[in-house]
């Protein structure tokens, strides 16, 4: 019986090896077990690269897959704050920011 596995984009977004895998040979990896899955999650994972790992489907998950493959999507503090001045410039930030010369008085 196989073990299939769905890739997720947050692990392809937050792992480089991941994102070239998918790129190579699609979405989805047929394991021989659930260990084995887990075992090629783990090697993705070495050498200090972002930490992917499998998942379970949900019992009441409708798809053909067993598991995901995931990784937490969360993103930096830098990226953070630079999506926060984008949305501000697209005005869709609604806090009040002031450069220096606004907050100077003649």
């Amino acid at each position: 019986m196989a073990f299939i596995v769905e890739i997720k984009p947050s692990a392809r977004k937050r792992n480089g090896d991941v994102g070239r895998a998918v790129n190579r040979e699609g979405t989805t990896r047929r394991f021989e077990s659930r260990g084995a899955a887990e075992a090629w999650a783990d090697d993705l994972t070495g050498g200090g690269r972002d930490h992917v790992w499998i998942k379970a489907a949900h019992p009441a998950d409708q798809s053909t897959v067993d598991a995901y493959l995931v990784s937490q999507n969360a993103r930096g503090k830098l990226e953070a704050a630079y999506d926060k001045r984008r949305r501000r410039l697209r005005g869709g930030d609604r806090s009040q920011q002031h450069g220096l010369s606004d907050s100077i008085t003649d």
